[in-house]
């Protein structure tokens, strides 16, 4: 007997930031982040801006495999994810306005976009009764404040 489970892009407070590394929120978030800082009116966005991403905050993503072991699942595989998708502009948006970023993006077409759309199948968890709580923009800013405590 087993739960095996396949979650959805995470991010959240203690991720990755470095440029080099790090996955697209706190990517993203940085560039601007920093942008905003130095006065610099445009941050540039990898591939067309285009492709579909689901997120989930990690708090769900605990709280979901909390949830499949109060249920008393016993076998499986489950996939965790926010059962919503955004494009990366509107990420990038939100993201904006959440650092209050005023300046504008510009797309290098020289890196790829990858998949156009990742998002994954929660039926099975969902018909248990499971929802993600935090949405993407109250994350994002809770993700926001963190940086900004550890980094500023």
């Amino acid at each position: 007997k087993y739960i095996s489970v396949m979650p959805t892009n995470l991010y959240g407070p203690h991720d990755n930031f470095d440029l080099e590394s790090s996955h697209v929120i706190p990517a993203l978030m940085r560039k601007i982040h920093e942008a905003k800082t130095s006065n610099n009116d445009v941050v540039t966005i990898w591939g067309s801006g285009k492709p579909r991403r689901e997120f989930l905050h990690v708090d769900d993503m605990a709280a979901a495999c909390i949830y499949l072991l109060q249920q008393g699942v016993e076998d499986g595989m489950y996939n965790i994810g926010a059962g919503t998708d955004v494009t990366i502009t509107e990420l990038a948006e939100l993201i904006k306005k959440v650092i209050g970023f005023a300046g504008h993006f510009e797309y290098d077409a020289s890196m790829p976009d990858g998949t156009m759309r990742k998002m994954l199948d929660m039926r099975r968890l969902t018909k248990l009764g499971w929802q993600p709580r935090v949405s993407l923009a109250q994350g994002i800013d809770q993700t926001y404040r963190w940086y900004l405590q550890q980094y500023s």
